[in-house]
């Protein structure tokens, strides 16, 4: 499934419609290259959870953390990492095992530290904005047209 996403606004509005539509526990890689607009999806997604504060890009804290309507939000960024088993040293495995949503920015970074995904979204850019790519997603979540 592709959604062709023409501004960084409709871009926070998928990322919206994905809080509306993923479980309370789920783990979601997203993939693209630098700038191409993974941490604005994000931004997107806590905003409609409620979060009036900044959603920025975790690149050199490895991890942001919010708590938000009784639930916790993970947003890794794994860009940073020389070694996935530093991912050990942070903990990984206790995140993890939270009732929560994890985003991973980078997740072939952590190979073999996080686990399989629930959801693989990939962004590109195009002459026209963004390109949007549903890898993966459980069956029975339906998104909807952006």
């Amino acid at each position: 499934m592709q959604f062709s996403l023409q501004s960084a606004a409709e871009t926070e509005a998928f990322g919206a419609k994905l809080f509306h539509a993923l479980p309370e526990k789920c783990v979601v890689f997203l993939s693209g290259d630098l700038g191409a607009g993974k941490t604005t999806l994000v931004r997107g997604f806590m905003r409609a959870a409620g979060h009036t504060g900044t959603v920025k890009s975790p690149t050199y804290n490895i991890v942001e953390e919010y708590q938000l309507q009784q639930r916790l939000f993970f947003h890794f960024d794994l860009y940073r990492l020389v070694d996935p088993e530093e991912l050990e040293w942070i903990g990984i495995a206790d995140y993890l095992q939270e009732q929560s949503i994890c985003f991973f920015e980078w997740p072939e970074k952590g190979a073999g530290y996080i686990g399989s995904p629930d959801v693989i979204l990939s962004i590109s850019t195009t002459e026209k904005g963004r390109l949007l790519e549903i890898e993966k997603i459980p069956a029975g979540i339906e998104i909807g047209d952006c």
